[in-house]
């Protein structure tokens, strides 16, 4: 049941949840600009460098389900407030680190407050709106998460020119203050959780090493050495599954699993469809860069459609699954994302900038059309006690999505091109890499519509 707050606070608590869910992509967005000019001032190799994102992805990954949990133990408000907190504090000394090492930690630091934000912000929002609102105010954070990742390399663009990689940071603490201030101000009750129990530390450990192993191997495809620490990672979440299911205080219930079909369908659904997705801006990139010959920034203008396009209609998604039956939505979601994926499957070197954006429209407004409904189903198909871990799973089926898409693209490009560099010569290659995975990524959409028709209808609590 939703807490039973007026206007005030419900607009207060959606205010949060946009401002949350706009920080964090915009922070990785806006990076992803300021990298050069970080690696030039540390002077690091591009492993090292490539450090400064992972390290974030990795500790927002392996916390996030942990974090759920305790905040369904210790409150949600208790352990988001301390989540943007961390998140703020963090921004605001990174800049001041004097070492790439310490900046690297710094970053980890980051990721452990995105992870407390990202396992609690959904669920804060799902207690203050009921089931026929819910939809539409998840679509406004599903808007302000594609409003970040849309305005990160332009305004971090800006900044960095002007006033330096440093102020990509201490863009956030502003941003970060005024969610801890409405929290504080305008959400003030009902701070406690459900406590009982001890929480499961020894799960906890073993599901984020496991995680880590796995992440870290996908990423190392499509060397042996990646396929077997992938392989160890999967079999190491293995054995959390079967902890979890002698543990007394598990920090993942797998009977949520078992006996919900409508909680398991709707996250294997996000699952295969971030799978299918997440990689189409990294080939897009690369083939308008070197294919086509664009400068880093008219590439950056084609791309930004699709975000564009999910932020604009994200919102009209949401208020239609509060309408309409959610799994509906999201499967017509998926069956656009497959029109758009399957055109792109016919891309060419002499393919124009208006099929990409074309392309990019069809992608973002089926992606618009999924996310938030999906979402919406999700937190409806658990009990509001479970609202924390629920949003720990979907933020968890977005983050292995993604790994999994750009290991899936990686190994095509591995087969297809070779690990030689993309040269003119080999043009010809890498396209034809881009639409065989375009085509594998289509393909395993069709999964994903499959997962969101059988999970059946989902009474929203």
């Amino acid at each position: 049941m939703a807490i039973r707050g007026d206007k005030t606070q419900q607009n207060a608590a959606l205010l949060v949840a946009v401002v949350s869910s706009f920080l964090t992509p915009f922070m990785t967005a806006a990076l992803n600009i300021a990298l050069p000019a970080i690696g030039a001032e540390y002077r690091l190799d591009a492993g090292m460098l490539g450090w400064v994102t992972i390290a974030y992805s990795l500790a927002a990954a392996i916390f996030l389900v942990p974090f759920g949990k305790l905040s369904d133990m210790a409150g949600r408000k208790r352990v988001f407030l301390v989540g943007i907190s961390v998140f703020t504090l963090s921004s605001a000394l990174t800049p001041a680190m004097p070492t790439a090492a310490l900046l690297i930690a710094a970053r980890i630091l980051q990721g452990l407050g995105a992870a407390m934000i990202f396992s609690t912000s959904i669920a804060i929002l799902a207690a203050y709106f009921p089931s026929g609102e819910r939809g539409r105010a998840l679509g406004f954070t599903i808007a302000a998460t594609y409003a970040g990742l849309s305005a990160g390399p332009f305004l971090g663009g800006l900044l960095v020119q002007h006033l330096g990689w440093r102020s990509v940071f201490i863009a956030a603490v502003p941003l970060g203050i005024l969610s801890i201030l409405l929290l504080l101000w305008k959400l003030g009750g009902d701070w406690d959780g459900a406590p009982g129990g001890q929480f499961d530390l020894a799960g906890s450990l073993l599901y984020g090493v496991s995680l880590a192993l796995l992440m870290y191997g996908l990423r190392r495809l499509p060397a042996a050495e990646g396929a077997v620490i992938a392989a160890v990672g999967i079999a190491g979440l293995a054995a959390f599954v079967w902890w979890e299911t002698r543990a007394p205080n598990p920090i993942l219930s797998v009977a949520l699993f078992v006996e919900n079909r409508g909680f398991a369908l709707s996250n294997l659904a996000a699952l295969i469809t971030y799978t299918a997705t997440s990689a189409v801006g990294f080939l897009l990139s690369l083939y308008l860069q070197y294919v086509k010959g664009f400068d880093a920034k008219t590439a950056g203008v084609v791309l930004i459609a699709q975000p564009v396009i999910q932020a604009a209609f994200s919102p009209l998604a949401g208020r239609l699954s509060d309408r309409i039956e959610a799994r509906a939505v999201a499967s017509g979601g998926i069956g656009v994302i497959i029109v758009g994926l399957s055109a792109l499957a016919f891309l060419g070197e002499s393919s124009s900038a208006a099929f990409i954006i074309v392309c990019q429209v069809l992608l973002g407004l089926g992606f618009a059309l999924f996310s938030s409904p999906n979402m919406n189903a999700i937190m409806g198909s658990v009990s509001r006690p479970q609202h924390g871990i629920a949003s720990a799973m979907l933020g968890t089926m977005r983050v292995i999505g993604q790994m999994s898409s750009l290991a899936i693209a990686t190994l095509i490009l591995a087969l297809v091109v070779g690990p030689v560099q993309i040269t003119p010569e080999r043009y010809p290659a890498f396209v034809e890499a881009a639409r065989i995975t375009f085509g594998v990524s289509a393909v395993l959409s069709a999964g994903g519509i499959f997962a969101s028709l059988a999970r059946g209808r989902i009474n929203s609590r």
